[in-house]
C-alpha cells in the first residue's frame, strides 16, 4: 500500500501564486505518473496536470501557460506551482499517482485527502 500526502493552498488572492506539494510513501517500487485534479463546488473533478518521471507533462487548458508540474523522481514527490491565479481556480485539489508495489504488480491508482485552494480578494 501506498499513501500520498497533500501539502500547500490555502487562501490566495487573485492573480498570486500557490505551490501545492505531494508525496508518495509506504510500498512504492515504480511511479508511472503523479498529477493533480480538482473539484469546485457542485462540478465534476477535472484534471490540472499530470507528469511522468521522464518529465512528460499534461496540462489543462484552464491551466496552460500559468502552472507548472514537476517531479523528484528521488523523493517520490510531485509539485504543482499555478501562478496568475484567478476565483475559478478555487476548488479543492486531489493529488493522484499510479504506483506499482512490486515489478510484477498491477498498478493501483491512489488518491490523496485533497487541499482547499480559495482565491478570493
Amino acid at each position: 500500500q501506498a499513501q500520498l500526502v497533500e501539502s500547500g493552498g490555502g487562501l490566495v488572492q487573485p492573480g498570486g501564486s500557490l505551490r501545492l506539494s505531494c508525496a508518495a510513501s509506504g510500498v512504492v517500487f515504480r511511479i508511472n505518473y503523479m498529477g493533480w485534479y480538482r473539484q469546485a463546488p457542485g462540478k465534476q473533478r477535472e484534471l490540472v496536470a499530470l507528469i511522468t518521471p521522464d518529465d512528460t507533462t499534461e496540462y489543462a487548458d484552464a491551466v496552460e501557460g500559468r502552472s507548472t508540474i514537476s517531479i523528484d523522481n528521488v523523493k517520490n514527490t510531485v509539485f504543482l506551482q499555478v501562478n496568475s491565479l484567478k476565483p475559478e481556480d478555487t476548488a479543492v485539489y486531489y493529488c493522484n499517482a499510479e504506483i506499482k508495489s512490486s515489478l510484477v504488480s498491477t498498478p493501483v491508482k491512489y488518491w490523496g485527502k485533497g487541499t482547499l485552494v480559495t482565491v478570493s480578494p
